[in-house]
């Protein structure tokens, strides 16, 4: 999973700021995300060579766009027109699910019943629902990996997840969450581990949340390649995978 935005409340009022989105995306751990981790790779080494001794190269969203460090090579428009038709193509054929949760901070600072004064784990919880959720629905058991966010932030989170597994939400009951998840922690990985569902969670984040606010105020999303990315995933969407939290 990885967010969009930022939790803080202080900048709530400012259209920036106001929105946080929350994504998760699961694999089936053998054939479809091996094969999609391997094609990842594959064409991260097509597009920008092989990099024996460097750190891997993680496809991040806002350096791709402002085409920082390696990213720069996509100003030739032939190498960049390559680069996105090849992830298009991929996320377009890989198998997974697929869910989003975005609050709206300027709200949620209102809200009095809440059971977290926290946005981001307002959105943890609700799509932790729809995660166990789904993984009980098909007998099925998962883990959670998430990119580190610092220690502090880190500590909080891993905080939330276990009172979540003990106590549970409102819409779901702990003994699903313990029954499903794996491990009572969730795996942190930093962004130079260069995680593939990782990598795909950071694409698809900003463009769903976009999405998403644009659709609560009567708009459209701007037609980008972060949307092209989007609508590759489209058929993967959970059914009830998109969540509003006011």
């Amino acid at each position: 999973m990885d967010e969009s935005g930022d939790h803080t409340l202080q900048l709530a009022d400012n259209d920036n700021h106001r929105y946080l989105g929350l994504l998760g995306l699961w694999f089936e751990t053998g054939d479809p995300y091996r094969g999609f981790a391997g094609e990842l790779e594959a064409l991260k080494e097509e597009i920008f060579g092989p990099h024996p001794d460097d750190d891997p190269i993680c496809l991040h969203r806002k350096d791709i766009v402002e085409r920082r460090g390696i990213f720069g090579r996509l100003r030739d428009r032939d190498l960049n027109a390559r680069f996105e038709l090849g992830l298009i193509d991929l996320v377009s054929r890989a198998r997974f699910n697929l869910a989003c949760v975005v609050l709206d901070k300027l709200e949620h600072g209102d809200r009095l019943l809440r059971e977290r004064s926290h946005p981001y784990h307002d959105c943890l919880a609700a799509l932790l629902e729809r995660y166990a959720g789904w993984l009980d629905s098909q007998e099925l058991k998962g883990d959670v990996i998430a990119e580190s966010r610092g220690s502090k932030e880190d500590q909080q989170l891993q905080q939330e997840f276990r009172r979540t597994l003990e106590n549970g939400t409102r819409f779901l009951p702990p003994e699903i969450f313990r029954s499903t998840l794996t491990s009572t922690k969730i795996k942190l990985k930093k962004k130079e581990h260069a995680v593939a569902g990782l990598q795909l969670a950071d694409l698809l984040a900003y463009p769903f949340k976009r999405e998403i606010v644009a659709h609560r105020r009567g708009a459209e999303a701007p037609k980008d390649f972060s949307a092209a990315v989007l609508n590759a995933a489209r058929a993967q969407i959970l059914e009830g995978g998109v969540v509003w939290l006011e």
